[in-house]
This record gives C-alpha cells, structure tokens and sequence, in this order.
C-alpha cells in the first residue's frame, strides 16, 4: 500500500511540476513579444470601501408572545358534504385513452385525444393528462397553440388555451418535452 501510495505522490508532483513549465514556457513567450493593448483588464482598479457604519444594525429575532389560553369545546354548524365530493381522477384510464389514440395512428395532439374523450372533471382532468403526456414520449410546440374546452357543473363553458403537446408512439420522440408546461390562459 506504501508503494502504490508512493508512486500516486511521484506522478502527482510530476503532473505539478509539468504544469508549472508549461506556465513559465507561456510566460516567457509573452515576456519576448507582449500583445498591444490591455493584457489582463480589471474590472475595478481600486479597492471598495464598505464602513461599518453603513451595515445595518442587529436586530434580535421576533419571540412572539404566547398566552395561556384556556380552550373552549364548541360546537358549529358546519356542512361537511365538500369533504366527500372530492374528484379522483384516474391516469391510468386516461394514460389508456392516450394509447388507443396512439393506436390508429403513429402522432397525435393532445387536444385531439380530449377531443375523443371530453374532459368529466375540468382542468383538473385536463391537468392530469398533461402530468400523464410528461411521461410518454412527446413533444411540446410552443408556436402552435390548441384550445380545450368542457362544460362546468352550472353549465358555463370554459376553454383553455395551451401550446400544442404532440404524442408519439414508442420511440419515436426525437426530443422529449418537459411536460411542465403550464396551461396559458383559461377564460370562460
């Protein structure tokens, strides 16, 4: 282990010793014929002056003060019917949408895919197939927009407007897009 240590020091300083030649051979050629104008710029030729004054003063941290409070059991009429409406959305349903699309043909637009299958749930459907198109080969075209539409509960429509994401079967995606894309603008 000495030995092997020994000979890693050798070819260490060896390197060193090269790499200082090479620095005083470059040295003495620029000694011999230095270049016209600056040689190395500076970006400030003086020193800046900071003054102690000019630092802001120490301020302690802010200790909020906490009481003692005694807490009351009440009671409130709250309704709790929002807690078990949540939406689940599934992505291996839509992941399956996407492939069947894939299926017929070897490119397809997201905007197509919702098209075959309306959106149920919003933009959070339309969220989750985006997080779902981030994991399939794809492609993001920044200068083609698409616009995705569904219909609220109350019956309004609302649209969004997102660059064009662009599905490919297999391997075919020469560059992956991020898939972070954001949807632009959501208008009703």
């Amino acid at each position: 282990m000495r030995r092997f240590l020994d000979d890693q020091a050798w070819l260490e300083n060896r390197r060193i010793m090269e790499i200082l030649r090479s620095i005083e051979s470059q040295a003495l050629a620029v000694a011999a014929s230095p270049p016209s104008g600056p040689f190395i710029p500076m970006d400030e030729p003086g020193p800046t002056v900071e003054l102690p004054l000019e630092r802001p003063l120490f301020k302690p941290p802010f200790r909020p003060l906490i009481q003692a409070v005694e807490l009351e059991e009440g009671e409130a009429e709250v309704d709790t019917a929002p807690l078990y409406d949540q939406v689940v959305i599934d992505p291996v349903l839509l992941r399956k949408n996407i492939r069947r699309a894939l299926g017929r043909r070897p490119q397809v637009t997201l905007a197509e895919v919702i098209a075959g299958h309306p959106l149920e749930h919003g933009l959070a459907e339309l969220l989750a197939y985006l997080r779902v198109a981030s994991s399939l080969p794809h492609t993001v075209d920044e200068e083609a927009r698409d616009q995705v539409s569904w219909q609220t509960d109350d019956g309004r429509v609302r649209r969004a407007v997102m660059p064009r994401v662009i599905l490919m079967r297999g391997k075919e995606a020469g560059a992956r897009g991020s898939g972070q894309e954001a949807v632009r603008d959501i208008s009703s």
